[in-house]
């Protein structure tokens, strides 16, 4: 069970005599005033983390209060665990349950858990508030682009081949599991794709690299077909249903994006063309990554966002953007968003 407000924290809330301190003391009251945004917070964490019965999972407050917490200071979850347990003010403002210090993945499991769509509506919150005590009125804005990378090492087709094959490898190993001590018929190809790829790097010539990009995509399409072969035995065989469908469900989302790899690079290194950007997989694990150039900067790999702040320096928008739509293209939708709000 989850409760929505921490039933029973600490009497005396003590924030530090520091600029910090005082902000969380200030941003705390503010959340107060406010507890109707504890309920989509509640709608999307549910009960993941806690059950029906046992003890009581982090309260949706905590939840809540955490996450701006990270945020604010730009803490890893890691951080976050530290600051929890040993800063009094930090403390104060979580509002844990006396005795309480959430583990890493529990705070990953939760605050993951709050939807961008209840990000928004507290943050709206946060601009009515600031036009009533007359912070900000929106009537002057200033749009900017930026981009946020996504968590990825810099891609080029033969490391997106070796990823190939070592997940592979692994979606291979998780369907033996299933098996309980039976065993399936394939060969691990993930060091002979990892000396390939390292070659390519240091190749000499389009020709040598050409030579070890067709080994490297054989063996990926080798990899390939004994995954074909290791659904037929599961599905001949008595193995946990609900197993079987989670590992197939992640065979059907990794084998259309390792085709895309195989598609891209075949068509640049074989053929010579040059694949344009929307049709490009840059990560298998990070799929929705575009590929972002700005003016003559090199090229980055996230998110474009188009962020609208006021004279108050308040963000008063954000929009993520698909793909790399030009500034001036998103200046005027911008602008009408904002007069909408």
């Amino acid at each position: 069970m989850r409760d929505k407000r921490t039933v029973q924290s600490s009497l005396f809330e003590a924030y530090a005599e520091h600029d910090i301190g005082q902000e969380l003391k200030a941003m705390s009251q503010w959340l107060d005033r406010h507890p109707q945004l504890l309920e989509p917070v509640m709608s999307d964490i549910g009960h993941r983390g806690a059950g029906e019965g046992g003890r009581r999972g982090l309260p949706g407050e905590s939840v809540l209060r955490c996450a701006l917490l990270k945020q604010y200071r730009q803490l890893s979850y890691e951080e976050l665990v530290f600051c929890l347990a040993d800063s009094a003010s930090c403390q104060a403002f979580a509002r844990l349950p006396m005795g309480w210090f959430p583990k890493k993945t529990t705070l990953q499991q939760t605050i993951s858990a709050i939807s961008e769509g209840t990000w928004e509506h507290i943050n709206q919150a946060l601009l009515a508030s600031a036009k009533a005590v007359k912070v900000e009125t929106g009537e002057t804005v200033r749009i900017d682009s930026t981009v946020t990378d996504a968590p990825i090492h810099a891609p080029s087709d033969s490391t997106l081949l070796w990823d190939s094959v070592r997940t592979l490898v692994r979606l291979l190993e998780q369907g033996e599991a299933l098996l309980e001590g039976g065993r399936l018929l394939y060969h691990n190809h993930s060091r002979r794709a990892k000396r390939r790829m390292w070659a390519i790097q240091s190749a000499r010539g389009a020709a040598q690299r050409a030579k070890l990009y067709r080994d490297l995509v054989k063996v990926t399409r080798k990899s390939l077909s004994y995954i074909e072969a290791a659904n037929e035995t599961l599905k001949r065989s008595t193995v946990e249903p609900l197993g079987y469908l989670s590992w197939w469900s992640s065979v059907c989302h990794y084998t259309p994006l390792i085709l895309n790899v195989i598609d891209q690079t075949e068509r640049r290194v074989f053929q010579g063309e040059t694949v344009p950007a929307e049709e490009k997989i840059v990560s298998l694990f990070e799929e929705h990554t575009d590929i972002i150039v700005k003016g003559a900067r090199e090229v980055q790999y996230g998110h474009k966002l188009n962020l609208s702040t006021g004279k108050s320096g308040l963000v008063l928008d954000v929009v993520i953007e698909a793909g790399n739509p030009a500034d001036s293209a998103r200046l005027v939708p911008m602008l009408v968003r904002n007069v909408d709000r």
